[in-house]
């Protein structure tokens, strides 16, 4: 009934489709670890049984909340009590949906908890019906009456952000029959989708490979990224030919789900009068269309910094032309290990400067089991940070593995978590659940930190580089690559929209004209080989609709926003932590700007590119240095 928690809702459904597209069983060795270190999911449900015992409620609840039906405009008193049942029902919800799909990811070849998971999806999909009546119904009440009701009544105060945004999705709004049938086809609309990870995941049949080393080495989705990064490069370029060259076999029929997807974007845009699937994209969250074509434009603009990358690496990894399979060894090997205790303290002394209120309750969930932390047979790979238990707290997926990687993701997801806990201790159930415009600053700002705290730290110049290497490869990964997915999300479904077919090879060609462009394959930084073109096959955000940008302009935001608190700029750290208390209080670029950031203007995505050179800076100092030595040296 609360768009903003109906928008949340659609998420859960989406991220489900998503978490389950990942949910790929860890293949790390399993290790003893004490109980100290999974989560304690009692805190949700003391047991299976009793999360079983709380469906029917939620049931009762939902026909509770149906019963509001034609009754929201016939008094104040009437309005208040029927957003009050809708907040309660929702809270549960996410606290039912939790149990079940974190349950799922201690295991995910438990059928009885993927049963679990299915339920949620399943009375999610109920649950859009149940409430599907409400926005139509509010317009026909009229905003003069709604207006009226939040003047004479201070109970609905806390529901003046959903009214409003109500009130501004008029125009966009269908008949009540319009949207109870939208709502009721959500299980359809995410079909392609699904049938995307049942067959990436459970039908393609992965190839073997013999490595220099002797190695048989299987390349599912995992095995590709383990092997990606190998130290011999005529190994690489055989994982690369081998991996791409299995997905090349499907051309046909990804490409036919993937245009089924972008016809359900196009769809819901032309039923909801939008102009195009972009303008519906980011008008859930009232964010400027403006925001995604600057940062399109602004990183075209500034292509010649990633180029400056990628000419670097192939400098300190001792190769006169890069090739795509080239692009993800590390830059400078570490031999350190970073143990758990080890990650969390360098984690907590990076975070200091965000004072003690933040780091004491980063304590406590390092103590008080908030986090499953390591990698073992069964368990969901990745990280992840799950916010959505309003009356509990955050919970953390980690698959630490006593790198430094793992202690970077483990800065990041705290930032997440961190962003939820002071936004659920500052804000009402109604507004404390932010958007993924917003989500993805508190986790970069912490990596910002991380590494800012590193430099510091290090013990000699080898250590230097390879923190500076991992920055520099992060924002490669974060920001630039997802900025051309971005931007190649934009054109096929312009290409969709000018009626052109999208075909499986139409997408190779557009998706290899933009890999070939953001890598420099005509200037000759990067060459790009016509087969690794079907990558676009292997990205299962595509399926979600104009989602990946936002990872783009979170890093570009906190980049900012780290550079001004790190200076010690009068007020920033108070502007910074005002942005995660306010949670979703308001629209997130509202709220950004208030922080001092504005998205839809170039200043941030500056701020990006100068971050990136001044690393870069670093590290060419570095090594221009000790050429100059061994120079000297050998004279």
């Amino acid at each position: 009934m609360i768009a903003r928690h109906r928008n949340s809702l659609a998420a859960i459904a989406a991220g489900i489709f998503l978490l389950m597209q990942a949910g790929l069983a860890a293949e790390t060795a399993t290790k003893t670890h004490d109980i100290q270190d999974t989560w304690n999911l009692d805190e949700l449900y003391p047991t299976v049984a009793a999360w079983e015992a709380a469906r029917p409620g939620l049931e009762q609840q939902m026909d509770q909340v149906g019963a509001c039906k034609g009754k929201l405009g016939e008094s104040a008193a009437v309005l208040e009590r029927c957003l009050d049942d809708y907040t309660s029902l929702l809270k549960e919800f996410y606290r039912f949906y939790v149990y079940a799909s974190m349950g799922s990811d201690q295991d995910v070849s438990n059928q009885d908890a993927m049963g679990r998971r299915q339920i949620v999806s399943q009375l999610g999909t109920r649950f859009s019906q149940a409430t599907s009546f409400a926005s139509p119904e509010l317009l026909e009440v009229g905003e003069d009456k709604l207006r009226q009701y939040m003047s004479e009544n201070p109970g609905l105060g806390e529901y003046q952000m959903f009214l409003e945004d109500t009130l501004r999705q008029a125009p966009h709004t269908l008949s009540e029959e319009s949207e109870n049938v939208i709502a009721a086809a959500g299980n359809i609309s995410r079909a392609p989708g699904s049938i995307y990870n049942t067959f990436a995941n459970a039908e393609i049949e992965w190839p073997t490979i013999t490595l220099s080393d002797g190695t048989e080495a299987r390349l599912d989705q995992s095995g590709y990224t383990k092997y990606r990064a190998t130290g011999n490069r005529d190994d690489r370029q055989k994982v690369f030919d081998a991996f791409w060259g299995t997905w090349s076999k499907y051309e046909r029929t990804l490409g036919a789900t993937l245009d089924a997807s972008v016809s359900v974007h196009s769809f819901r845009a032309n039923v909801r009068k939008y102009d195009g699937a972009l303008q519906l994209a980011v008008s859930g969250d009232n964010i400027p269309e403006q925001v995604y074509r600057t940062l399109v434009s602004e990183t075209n603009a500034n292509l010649a910094t990633l180029h400056r990358y990628f000419r670097l690496r192939a400098r300190m990894l001792g190769i006169e032309k890069l090739r795509y399979f080239d692009i993800y060894p590390p830059l400078v090997a570490l031999d350190k290990e970073f143990p758990l205790e080890v990650g969390k303290q360098l984690t907590l002394a990076a975070v200091a400067p965000l004072g003690e209120e933040y780091t004491s309750v980063m304590e406590k969930g390092f103590n008080e089991r908030w986090m499953d932390v390591y990698p073992r047979k069964g368990k969901r790979s990745g990280a992840y940070m799950n916010g959505a238990a309003y009356d509990v707290h955050p919970y953390l997926l980690l698959n630490y593995n006593d790198d430094y990687e793992s202690v970077s993701t483990l800065a990041h997801e705290w930032g997440h978590a961190m962003h939820t806990y002071l936004s659920a201790q500052n804000q009402s159930f109604t507004n404390y659940n932010y958007a993924t415009f917003t989500a993805e600053i508190a986790s970069t700002f912490n990596e910002a930190l991380l590494l800012d705290h590193m430099l510091r730290v290090a013990r000699d110049d080898d250590e230097l580089l390879y923190y500076l290497g991992s920055a520099l490869e992060n924002i490669r990964g974060t920001f630039f690559r997802q900025t051309m997915f971005a931007e190649f999300e934009l054109a096929i479904h312009e290409a969709q929209g000018r009626g052109e077919p999208l075909t499986g090879q139409k997408l190779t060609e557009i998706y290899k004209d933009l890999l070939r462009r953001y890598h420099g394959h005509d200037q000759g930084v990067m060459e790009i080989d016509d087969l690794y073109a079907i990558e676009w096959a292997y990205i299962p955000h595509f399926y979600n609709s104009f989602y990946v940008y936002q990872y783009a302009t979170s890093i570009a935001a906190s980049s900012l926003l780290a550079e001004k608190v790190l200076a010690g700029e009068e007020g920033a750290l108070d502007r910074y932590m005002t942005l995660l208390k306010a949670g979703g209080s308001d629209y997130p670029y509202e709220l950004l700007k208030r922080a001092g950031v504005d998205m839809a203007t170039p200043d941030p995505y500056r701020a990006t590119f100068d971050r990136m050179n001044m690393i870069m800076d670093k590290i060419e100092a570095i090594l221009d240095t000790r050429e100059a030595a061994s120079s000297t040296a050998a004279r």
